[in-house]
């Protein structure tokens, strides 16, 4: 999605004129921050493209980073696409799965004293962002068509002798 568009839809939460007011802007140019830039003069350059550009120029995440905690939340940076073609779906989800157990286990034995400490909390803290990158990793993967060609495991045919056994 592009950055206009985002900020047409939150346009859709709150007035462009409290907005316009609230950051000592022309209403118009609030306006043309939802449209898309052309060659025609419609749209403009907005906030969120030259933010995008600042952290293009310093490289820096904790822009990012300090913009999320602001807004509630965290940053956790995708992973490096390391798909494969061959790349197996069922190690790979069996992985995800083996993390978010330790992640688990991790959170129960911090949890042992019924309180978690500062340094607990940073252990948890890592663990679930490695956690979140791998899962991350795993989906795009998937969006690459890295598994699209995994071959489906042939069903035996049921032995007649065992129809109706339990064990």
């Amino acid at each position: 999605m592009e950055s206009h568009e985002i900020l047409k839809r939150a346009f859709g939460n709150t007035s462009p004129k409290a907005i316009a007011a609230e950051l000592g802007v022309s209403l118009s140019l609030v306006y043309k921050w939802a449209q898309e830039q052309s060659e025609t003069g419609s749209g403009s350059r907005n906030p969120l493209d030259r933010l995008l550009e600042i952290i293009k120029m310093t490289d820096d995440p904790r822009i990012v980073e300090w913009l999320c905690h602001r807004s509630g939340g965290y940053f956790v940076r995708n992973p490096a696409s390391k798909c494969e073609q061959g790349f197996e779906v069922l190690p790979a989800t069996s992985e995800i799965l083996d993390q978010f157990s330790q992640l688990l286990h991790r959170i129960s034995q911090a949890a042992l004293d019924n309180s978690i400490t500062p340094d607990e909390a940073e252990h948890i803290r890592e663990h679930w962002d490695k956690l979140k990158c791998y899962a991350e990793g795993f989906v795009r993967c998937c969006e690459e068509g890295d598994f699209e060609a995994i071959p489906a495991e042939p069903v035996p045919p049921a032995d007649p002798r065992t129809k109706g056994r339990l064990y």
